[in-house]
Formats: C-alpha cells, structure tokens, sequence
C-alpha cells in the first residue's frame, strides 16, 4: 500500500475514534474521498478489520465485549502472557535504559528526533534517540503527544525528523501486521516503573489484566495504586502495552489517549488473535 493511501486511511481511523455517533460507511467513505465499495476493501486489507467492526470494538464498554472470547477469565490471560507462554515481545522488542546521571538530568544532552507515521492503528507520534524508541503517542488524540514528549524531558534535544522516524514507523507496522520486526526500546524511569513495564510487554494480545494482578506478579500486592501510577506513566504506548490493563471490574476506561482508542486497540488486538490461533 503507498503512502498516501496508508496516510488516508489512518486518517480514517483517527476520524472513526474520536467521533462522538456511530459513523455510516457512507459518510466514512466519503470523509476519505473513495467510494464505499473501494474504501471498505482498502480499510479491511489494511487495518486488517473491517470499518464496521471497527467501530463495534469502538462502542464496547467491558472486557467481556472484547477479550475474553480466547480467554475465559482475565486471570487466564495473565497466565497465558506472564507464565512465559505468550512472550512475543522477547522476540520482537529489545529494552535498553538511560543512566541514572541522564535520568536525574531530566534528557540533557539526549538528542530525540520525532514526527508522526500512518500506521494499521492511526497516526502514531515516535520519539526515537540513537538507542532506540523512547516515546510513543496517538497524534490527533485527547493529549497532545509532543507537547507530552517535551514536558517528560524537557532538558532534551529535539528534532523533526520524519524521515528518520519513518524507519522505526516501518518496524511498526511490521510488527503489527505479525511480519517479522526488530524493535529497541530506549527506556527512562525509575526502577520500579521498568519492572512494571516489563510486566506489560509479556501480557499476550488478545488477553488483558488488572493492575493487582501486575502488582501480585511483581510481588507487591498492596501495590495497585503505584502500579496503576507506573502504568499512566508508561512513555511508549501501544509496543509497552499499557492498553491491556484494565480495571477489576472489567470496565475498558484509563487511558491517556483516549478510551475510544484504547477500546480499539483490544478488539484489534483480539480479532487478529483470533483470526491466528496464536497469542499475537
């Protein structure tokens, strides 16, 4: 798919998440300028679901509406990920840290380039250092991803540099297309913030947990606030995938780009593995 169409159609989810009604395919259609006919099949081949279930995912409000079709219980799903059975990121994406002296220095005399890339999921915002991605965001979404980006390291050098993100934007999209993909993540936080991140990356798709089930697996059990307080602070959505945890209850809410796009997220994640037959 080139560019220009990748770009329309990620336009086309963003449009889909933050509109307030049900949106017709007709008036998706025409909001993207193709015909229903053709945009249906552009939309499905790439997004890899259709528009109308899509926006089904979108209008969902528990777990049970979306998750737990491969996983009996959300108990299960944080077996299946955190037993070491469902550990697709241990292939796939690497982890590397900050030092301490860079951390305290809040960036300084870290470079990040940045920009946006069309991706299967809408417009992502990547900040990327020569390690690795360090931040990932949802253009377009409730907060504004850069400004979110320069608040965090404000000591930082930053360029534009779309060129440059378009490379880590690829492995992106390779990645989630279930296309083999090499992705480093460059990591700043406290000790405790990275252990509970790492948490996150062995959640399989298709499944989610809670966060006293993070702060059980981390043997802290009293810590469910600090773990929900690691996981609002998580700097790289969608690879570190913070959109799995949800609340005891089951309700699909708590997300910094949005519930909508975080409800997306899951019935994308869980129709691809559903179609597979695996856990990613």
């Amino acid at each position: 798919m080139d560019e220009h169409i990748r770009d329309i159609i990620a336009q086309s989810i963003d449009f889909l998440v933050t509109a307030e009604q049900p949106v017709r395919l007709s008036d998706a259609a025409a909001h993207a300028g193709y015909s229903e006919t053709h945009f249906q099949k552009l939309f499905t081949s790439y997004v890899g679901i259709s528009p109308k279930r899509f926006q089904q995912y979108l209008r969902a409000r528990k777990a049970e509406d979306l998750l737990l079709r491969q996983y009996p219980t959300l108990e299960a799903a944080y077996d299946a990920g955190l037993s070491g059975n469902g550990r697709l990121h241990d292939v796939c994406v690497s982890v590397t840290g900050m030092t301490p002296g860079h951390l305290q220095r809040r960036a300084a005399g870290v470079t990040i380039y940045y920009g946006t890339y069309a991706s299967p999921v809408g417009h992502i915002f990547i900040g990327q250092t020569e390690k690795g991605i360090c931040w990932l965001g949802f253009a377009g979404a409730e907060n504004d991803p850069e400004e979110a980006m320069r608040n965090r390291w404000p000591a930082a050098n930053f360029i534009a540099d779309a060129a440059y993100v378009a490379m880590a934007g690829k492995e992106i999209e390779k990645f989630l297309q279930k296309q083999d993909a090499r992705i480093t993540l460059d990591l700043y936080g406290t000790n405790f913030q990275i252990n509970v991140w790492k948490a996150l990356l062995q959640i399989p798709q298709g499944g989610a947990v809670s966060y006293s089930d993070i702060a059980a697996h981390l043997g802290k059990p009293s810590a469910s606030r600090a773990v929900g307080s690691a996981v609002g602070q998580n700097p790289i959505s969608l690879l570190i995938p913070c959109h799995r945890v949800i609340q005891k209850s089951g309700i699909v809410e708590n997300y910094a780009w949005g519930s909508s796009r975080k409800r997306a997220l899951l019935g994308f994640e869980c129709d691809a593995s559903m179609e597979t037959g695996s856990e990613r």
